[in-house]
């Protein structure tokens, strides 16, 4: 009981400050700062504005119903960071899902680390923390990312050091941004992955981008089983992928029919004059000698 009542006393002391409109702080030198920046601090939610750079524009309706129980259960356990605006204005750093379940559950207030930060820290900030937890799906990380490159005229070279990633991994991502709109809405509904994204980059025309797409759906090919099919393609610069992909229905039928009987996802590939392929998969060499035994 000693500790919160210090706690709220530490609270209201604060927040008198944060209230007191001389108190604009905008370096770590000015009046005050060192009583605000750097402290956590319980803030009223409705005096905090939402991260405008905030690289996540998906939220998990259930995940968030989820972490409101928990919040209404424990309270919120890691503070959210947000930066001093004019007055007793803040604006956050990183945290959404937590300042938008605490609103959900009616809290007035919410414990928040203050810092100061411009524009370049306040997306670098909230892009690694969502990277560094894995919250951001990859057209988010590529949006990020050149939102980046054309606001702070940054490098990929210089980009990479800063959000502590290899450059080729950064220069993956941004290509994904080429890929048509309806593929990288199927990548951000985890329809396709990032590797099957990566994989139809490589075919330059929207249209037969989407061709393929369409046949990774309706076939739930695997990254290598696209792989190859974009290497089919491209090995035959007259053919379209239309052509490529229309195979008679009796082969859908008979990879059904294999991929039931190996336990495994098989792809079959048939030319005009009837010739092809069959290709079986294995994880593994216990795998490959699963599929031996099978055949025999």
């Amino acid at each position: 009981m000693a500790i919160q009542n210090k706690k709220q006393a530490l609270g209201r002391g604060l927040s008198a400050l944060l209230k007191d409109p001389t108190t604009d702080i905008s370096t770590a030198s000015d009046k005050n700062a060192d009583q605000i920046i750097g402290n956590i601090i319980e803030i009223d939610l409705k005096s905090i504005e939402v991260n405008p750079f905030q690289p996540r524009t998906h939220f998990n309706e259930e995940a968030l119903q989820e972490l409101a129980n928990s919040i209404l259960e424990l309270g919120v356990i890691q503070p959210i960071t947000v930066r001093k605006l004019e007055g007793a204005h803040f604006q956050l750093v990183s945290g959404e899902r937590r300042l938008r379940a605490a609103k959900s559950i009616g809290l007035e207030t919410i414990p928040a680390y203050v810092r100061l930060a411009n524009d370049e820290e306040m997306l670098l900030m909230a892009l690694v923390e969502n990277i560094q937890r894995k919250d951001l799906d990859p057209i988010e990380v590529a949006l990020s990312y050149q939102q980046l490159i054309d606001q702070v005229s940054l490098t990929q070279e210089e980009l990479s050091q800063r959000v502590g990633k290899k450059r080729t991994t950064v220069t993956n991502y941004l290509r994904l941004l080429k890929l048509d709109p309806i593929i990288q809405t199927g990548m951000r509904d985890g329809f396709i992955s990032m590797g099957h994204g990566r994989a139809i980059i490589n075919i330059d025309d929207n249209e037969d981008q989407l061709a393929i797409y369409k046949r990774i759906i309706d076939r739930n090919l695997s990254v290598r089983q696209t792989e190859d099919l974009v290497h089919q393609f491209k090995s035959n610069s007259d053919t379209k992928p239309k052509t490529v992909l229309s195979q008679p229905e009796y082969i859908y039928d008979i990879e059904k029919s294999f991929a039931k009987f190996f336990g495994s996802k098989v792809l079959i590939k048939s030319s005009k004059n009837g010739k092809g392929s069959i290709q079986i998969p294995f994880g593994s060499e216990e795998d490959l000698n699963r599929i031996k035994k099978l055949l025999k």
